[in-house]
């Protein structure tokens, strides 16, 4: 009985995960993910989380039993309704009403890319619930950037950036927008070590200056809007900062394969790092996206984003992409 329900768990996509479970057996799994989440509740909170651990586990179980290129799973956000899951894990502002330093792409994209082979990406990082996702997506691009120039990977500060760039726009854990960061990291001449300024997933907190500068970088330039061949162009010169809908359950409980589920949505919500892009035998083109809600979300923290489909892209991908020069 404990290894099918474990099974039910991790969300195996067979002809019976449409069945209903009993009321043991939801119980037996909540209880199994919340020790292995370390979740405590209070008597009432209890009861809430386990009714929408159960709404969410319904929603997991029946995409996972019919046909799709990607699956889901029960995860660490398992309890958290969308409304809460969109409020404390998202943060990304969108920046359709401001001008935007576009450039024409010239660069020809190759037929694949995947800057982790490349020394150019770093660990997956975990950003809490704390909706500072615009400095993660702001300080992978430029550690590709600096990786790609300087033959050097260093892990940069997101905590800095959440701090510090408040005058350009930023909200630190209120949200904000990777161009913002960019423009605060030319104006102070660099950016300090995730070492030298470690993240608390607080903030904005007062911005320290005792940390010394590692990496710089000249500008930034923006993607031109709505067009995956220019994205592809410029994730073949390296990781480009993206903006992504992220508040709906295929992608809250995304596990793996390729998304190309159009109800992803649209509205940008969510800073991430196109770091890639490769062709699935059975999902087909698709882009290679590092989250930062650590590695146990998604692939290893990373999402295969459906690559091709015009306009926006499959979660909003192509509508606004940006990067660092140095």
């Amino acid at each position: 009985m404990k290894i099918a329900l474990i099974a039910l768990l991790g969300c195996v996509a067979i002809a019976s995960a449409l069945t209903p479970l009993s009321e043991e057996e939801n119980q037996f799994l909540f209880v199994s993910w919340a020790k292995e989440h370390g979740k405590v509740y209070t008597h009432d909170e209890f009861f809430h989380r386990y009714g929408t651990f159960k709404q969410n586990l319904a929603i997991v179980r029946a995409h996972n039993a019919g046909k799709h290129t990607f699956t889901l799973a029960m995860n660490k956000f398992g309890d958290m309704t969308r409304d809460e899951f969109k409020g404390k894990m998202n943060g990304y502002k969108s920046r359709a009403h401001l001008p935007r330093n576009i450039i024409k792409q010239n660069t020809t994209a190759a037929d694949s890319v995947d800057w982790r082979k490349n020394n150019a990406v770093t660990a997956v990082k975990d950003q809490g619930q704390c909706g500072s996702c615009w400095a993660f997506s702001a300080t992978g691009s430029m550690e590709g950037a600096v990786a790609i120039s300087t033959k050097n990977l260093l892990s940069l500060s997101e905590q800095q950036l959440v701090d510090c760039s408040t005058a350009q726009g930023n909200q630190g854990c209120n949200g904000g927008l990777m161009d913002y960061a960019f423009t605060w990291v030319v104006a102070n001449g660099g950016i300090c070590s995730e070492s030298s300024y470690p993240y608390t997933a607080t903030g904005p907190n007062t911005c320290q200056t005792t940390c010394s500068s590692v990496a710089k970088i000249s500008g930034f330039k923006d993607v031109n809007p709505m067009d995956e061949n220019a994205l592809a162009s410029a994730v073949t010169l390296g990781p480009v900062s993206v903006a992504i809908e992220a508040d709906q359950s295929v992608f809250q409980f995304y596990s793996s394969g390729v998304l190309n589920d159009a109800s992803c949505g649209t509205q940008l919500d969510h800073g991430v790092l196109a770091v890639g892009y490769d062709t699935d035998p059975s999902g087909g083109p698709y882009w290679i996206v590092k989250n930062s809600w650590g590695g146990s979300w998604g692939n290893q923290g990373y999402v295969w984003i459906a690559k091709g489909t015009g306009g926006a892209g499959i979660c909003g991908i192509a509508s606004e992409p940006s990067y660092p020069t140095v």
